[in-house]
């Protein structure tokens, strides 16, 4: 489910970016990394002409609209009609890419290079006329990768282009300063939690969410996505919500986490764990209407109760409830409900 999946993973990244669950610094990384790799594939679109051979007239080349997105070429009459039905679309997966030697070795401003399939013999048709090198090693660039099966959100595009740049500028009889193959520096602001931003430059970020980068580069949208979604849900304190509660017989306040398998007990004022009580040792648990409180048993004869501070008794009696209910289903029963089990679990009975 496309839609459950991207809701998924906007909670995830907000989760992970508010800091509303902790993360290691290695994993924040990764988590920047995979987010890097999920960002919208830049697109290439330019006035280029493309050359079919001709035997009856010398004039093979016509001006089009080319738009490069992912792995593939289109073609228009005009940029007015972008946004329709391409006259032809090339998909470069699998191609071999080359520039046109006789026009390369008279370069003037560039041609793109010639695409010839793999599997047919007949060979493509070669789309020239860029207007500067910067914009062939543009195209160029992203045509090697696309015929690797890669789009230019790959991090491997920005080194491809300066790569061109440099062996164009060797082939001039006065060469200008080579282009620099290194990285440049990404978006780090929108990738990690506001603490990594205050700890570290934008420029010591850039290389480590790179380095991380590099292991999850080969993933798809699907697969990075999916990726993050498993990692956030791996984390220690993952699907924990916190609520300041009192206990009965005590004087102050602390905090009640409420989890999928357990409820923790935490000191307010240091953060540490006090007690853990897990649902599979519950016996049963009630809600006093009338004094707002919840009261909970467990085996062993070990009773607790406590009312709540900063929300409704009952928000806390449905997500003790809705736990207990998921812990009852098994894949089979993925596919149906038993609505009449979770609203027992879930509803409770205010005092009127």
């Amino acid at each position: 489910d496309a839609v459950r999946i991207t809701q998924l993973y906007e909670q995830a990244r907000w989760a992970i970016l508010l800091e509303e669950i902790d993360c290691t610094e290695e994993e924040m990384m990764l988590f920047a990394a995979l987010q890097e790799s999920m960002m919208a594939v830049p697109e290439l679109k330019a006035y280029l002409k493309i050359f079919r051979p001709k035997r009856l007239t010398l004039k093979g080349y016509k001006q089009y609209w080319f738009v490069f997105k992912d792995t593939s070429i289109s073609y228009y009459k005009s940029q007015e009609e972008g946004f329709g039905e391409p006259i032809q679309q090339m998909n470069l997966k699998g191609c071999e890419v080359a520039p046109d030697e006789k026009q390369y070795s008279q370069w003037r401003g560039a041609c793109l290079p010639s695409l010839s399939p793999l599997s047919p013999l007949s060979n493509g048709p070669a789309v020239s006329g860029c207007a500067q090198e910067k914009q062939y090693s543009q195209w160029m660039g992203a045509c090697r990768l696309a015929s690797k099966g890669k789009t230019m959100a790959d991090s491997t595009y920005a080194s491809e282009v300066a790569n061109i740049q440099a062996f164009l500028a060797m082939q001039r009889s006065n060469p200008g300063p080579q282009p620099s193959a290194t990285d440049e520096t990404i978006n780090t602001q929108s990738l990690v939690s506001p603490r990594y931003q205050k700890k570290y430059k934008a420029k010591q970020l850039t290389p480590r969410i790179l380095e991380a980068h590099q292991n999850v580069a080969q993933l798809s949208l699907l697969e990075a996505t999916m990726k993050f979604i498993q990692i956030w849900q791996s984390l220690p304190d993952f699907g924990v919500s916190y609520f300041v509660v009192r206990f009965k017989g005590c004087r102050k306040d602390e905090v009640l986490g409420i989890a999928n398998n357990r409820l923790i007990r935490i000191d307010l004022a240091v953060g540490d764990v006090v007690k853990t009580w897990r649902y599979n040792n519950m016996r049963q648990w009630n809600v006093n209407w009338d004094i707002r409180q919840v009261a909970i048993e467990f085996e062993g004869n070990i009773n607790v109760a406590f009312s709540c501070v900063t929300a409704d008794c009952k928000i806390v009696h449905e997500y003790i409830g809705g736990y207990i209910f998921m812990s009852t289903r098994t894949k089979e029963q993925s596919d149906s409900l038993n609505e009449e089990l979770f609203h027992k679990l879930t509803g409770g009975h205010e005092a009127l």
